[in-house]
């Protein structure tokens, strides 16, 4: 009975660990079990970084066709739909939907899951701002967030959710959550191992769980595992570089996790059996000596089990564990595995940074360092600087273009390089079949503020039906200055309510930009490091930001979240919605109206002063933490 007891309470310790940010300032050493980080066992890659010859399956690996959705997704999808119908049901019970039994209407749809809404939630990009606002979201998404699921939370919405989509910085978020298991965000602000930001990145991690003595040793790991790779056949870029680089920071490895791989993810068995979202990571593609990346580049997704585009110049994917291989020869025995990297896959997606690499006179390396860094970097040209090369899966394969199939190599870059800085691309394809998007941007338009900029350029790249479009609808979004005096960048906005009005099947949109409500978030995006302070307070922010502040600042704010993911299902069954919806509708809905006057300034202040509105502080019964461990040790 005693080891009962006391296991029970250990998990209440847990939780209470988890909630309590106070407690993690303090120098306290807790086993890092309590912070919720089991580390992956998946770490897979035949030969650490670099990617090695394996012997193929017995069904070789092949580029495909976009027309449909991969079997690997379609079967997810079915299993997905199933497990996601009793977390919506408590959602969207938990929401209060004045006039409408949430509970009856999931039990009416769930016998027709086509019918069961489909959620998508989109990350910006914007280097650490975007990942900590995006954090501060997902943290209030996720029911596992204590108090989450109290009245003015939207906790649920995350574990309600078929997909998730991130680019560059929001793109390391979800690299971290998802490689460390589908982690919370408070357990990786707890951890030792990760998200540290107090040290820049260029100088290397200051844990000592790394056991790393020096920056340059740090930077000689990083070498070494390029190294690695380049000696095993492939082109290295400086892309490899930063990707091993972040690996450090959002890894829960005690050496960067070099064996780590995107397609594990694809493994891990809280996904093959659907009870957490797909991750989807966006980049954009490049052309040989472009340096400016047009609105009609392609547009890439990593998937858990593909790499390619929906995009006409290719219109293909290709099998992401085993990128490298040469798909063009069907005798050979031979396949490539360990090319898709985690690490690189993030660092890929935010390939835009790699000029930090280049500021090395900024940090403590010392200079014998430096400047064998530089040349290394030098070496692989200023015209480079930017991109991260893959092997052309599509080299040869006839249903991409001339210019596509006869590349031996595809340059890769940020994906928020063509101004579609929010991932809707591959929540947008008709394949998939999303009903709504939660799109969360921090992107850094008008002094580090969002402007509405990335909808405007995934609007207007729909519009272009007969080429990149590629049949994908959006719905209508107004000029950047509208966004701006209409003040549409600092509050929720639903765009495309009426579907009706769309000349084709589009998601409505649920717009969360990036606002000052408990702190002056708009950092710089190459600001590379951060206090643990200023880290949580831009987290608390971000989950203000999709909260409206707990819903103090709109008490029927989580039912409108309700009424926005019940709006297409609710159309595809000739359900009406009560008039809370109605009223929901016209307050947060665009109508249209325009106001294209310039603006001479955009200078926000809080909007909420009085602090704190997201942060859930102390321990049960206000007990201090040392006291629980003290009865702990007794018991």
């Amino acid at each position: 009975m005693k080891m009962k007891v006391k296991a029970k309470f250990l998990a209440l310790l847990a939780v209470a660990c988890a909630s309590a940010t106070p407690f993690f300032n303090n120098d306290i050493d807790i086993d890092i079990d309590i912070y919720g980080i089991s580390p992956r066992a998946l770490p897979n890659a035949p030969n650490k970084y670099a990617p090695a010859s394996v012997p193929c399956p017995s069904v070789r690996p092949s580029i495909r066709s976009a027309s449909t959705l991969s079997p690997n997704e379609t079967a997810w999808l079915e299993t997905r739909k199933k497990e996601v119908v009793s977390p919506l049901t408590s959602f969207l019970t938990r929401l209060n939907i004045t006039g409408f039994d949430a509970k009856a209407y999931m039990q009416q749809v769930s016998s027709n899951t086509s019918d069961v809404p489909t959620i998508g939630i989109a990350v910006s990009g914007g280097g650490y701002r975007a990942m900590l606002n995006g954090a501060g979201a997902l943290k209030a998404f996720d029911g596992r967030t204590a108090n989450s699921t109290a009245t003015g939370q939207l906790g649920g919405l995350l574990q309600s959710s078929t997909y998730l989509s991130a680019l560059s910085g929001g793109g390391w978020l979800v690299g971290s959550v998802f490689i460390n298991n589908f982690t919370t965000i408070q357990a990786l602000q707890n951890s030792e191992r990760t998200w540290d930001l107090r040290t820049n990145i260029l100088e290397g991690p200051d844990v000592k769980h790394l056991q790393l003595l020096s920056t340059a040793e740090y930077w000689t790991d990083l070498v070494k595992a390029v190294h690695s790779k380049k000696h095993a056949g492939f082109n290295t870029s400086i892309t490899d570089y930063w990707g091993r680089a972040l690996s450090y920071q959002f890894i829960n490895a005690s050496d960067g996790g070099p064996s780590y791989t995107w397609s594990s993810i694809a493994m891990m068995e809280n996904f093959k059996t659907g009870r957490i979202p797909m991750p989807l990571l966006v980049a954009d593609g490049r052309n040989p000596g472009e340096l400016v990346i047009g609105s009609n580049s392609t547009v890439y997704e990593f998937n858990p089990w593909e790499f390619g585009t929906f995009d006409p110049a290719i219109y293909a994917f290709a099998p992401l564990e085993y990128l490298g291989s040469d798909f063009t020869d069907t005798h050979n025995g031979s396949c490539v595995r360990g090319f898709d990297n985690a690490g690189f896959v993030m660092g890929t997606s935010s390939s835009l940074f790699n000029q930090g690499l280049l500021r090395l006179n900024s940090t403590s390396i010392p200079e014998t360092f430096k400047k064998a860094i530089a040349s290394i970097l030098e070496a692989v040209g200023q015209a480079n600087d930017d991109i991260a090369n893959y092997p052309n899966p599509f080299y040869s394969y006839s249903g991409s273009t001339a210019a596509i199939s006869s590349r031996r190599e595809l340059n890769v870059v940020d994906g928020g390089e063509d101004g579609q800085n929010v991932p809707f691309h591959p929540l947008i394809q008709p394949a998939r079949n999303v009903d709504v998007i939660f799109a969360v941007d921090s992107t850094a338009n008008i002094h580090n503020w969002p402007n509405g900029k990335s909808l405007v350029r995934t609007y207007e790249r729909s519009l272009n039906s007969t080429g990149v479009g590629n049949g994908t609808a959006f719905p209508a979004i107004p000029d950047t200055n509208t966004f701006l005096n209409l003040g549409l960048n600092k509050r929720p906005t639903f765009f495309g309510c009426n579907s009706w009005n769309l000349t084709a099947p589009a998601p409505l949109i649920v717009y969360l930009p990036n606002a000052p409500y408990t702190y002056m978030s708009n950092k710089s995006t190459y600001d590379l490091s951060y206090s643990n302070a200023d880290r949580d307070a831009m987290i608390e922010n971000g989950y203000n930001v999709v909260t409206k502040g707990n819903s103090t600042e709109d008490e029927t704010w989580p039912a409108c979240v309700g009424c926005a993911i019940l709006a297409r299902s609710a159309e595809r069954t000739g359900t009406d919605l009560p008039d809370l919806c109605g009223r929901c509708f016209q307050r947060y809905c665009w109508n249209g109206t325009l106001d294209s006057s310039e603006v001479k300034d955009y200078e926000p202040a809080l909007l909420i002063r009085t602090g704190a509105a997201g942060r859930v502080a102390g321990a049960p019964w206000g007990v201090s933490l040392s006291a629980l461990v003290a009865w702990v040790v007794w018991m």
